[in-house]
């Protein structure tokens, strides 16, 4: 399953908002100090804007996560693959967080934490009802897993 495109909303803003930040300061301290010449080098940022833009959608899209028979999967990445599978006896805790502008937007990510840190996996942007609904269905996965152990 993909992530809700409230995420892709929300990190096209960020850098909408830092490239033109960027590129303000970058055109009034040039044109200051060298000339108003110079200051159209704050143009660059704009294209730092259209190359971010683009690889924000690859790298939204490049996300799925799938709740399997006995493990959750989840994979990401455009140039580098990246797959983490998360046995659910394994799983110690899942939390949901939600910073100021994930509220604002209207998401929340799913923390999954187990024994070993190198495989602590995270899946980004849910609707917080997805969320909630995961971290239970997770944490009731997991409680049934590891009473065997």
């Amino acid at each position: 399953m993909g992530l809700p495109g409230g995420l892709l909303t929300l990190r096209r803003l960020l850098l909408v908002v830092w490239t033109g930040l960027f590129a303000l300061v970058t055109a009034l301290v040039l044109g200051l100090a060298a000339g108003p010449v110079w200051a159209a080098a704050g143009a660059l940022w704009l294209a730092v804007l259209g190359w971010g833009w683009v690889m924000l959608g690859r790298n939204w899209r490049s996300w799925r996560y799938a709740e399997r028979a006995d493990d959750l999967l989840i994979s990401r990445g455009v140039l580098w693959r990246e797959e983490t599978v998360v046995p659910y006896g394994r799983m110690q805790l899942v939390e949901v967080t939600s910073g100021p502008l994930e509220r604002r937007f209207g998401l929340a990510s799913v923390q999954l934490h187990t024994a070993a840190a190198a495989t602590d996996a995270k899946i980004p942007g849910l609707a917080p009802e997805e969320a909630e609904r995961l971290r239970d269905r997770l944490t009731e996965l997991g409680e049934a897993r590891s009473a065997g152990l």
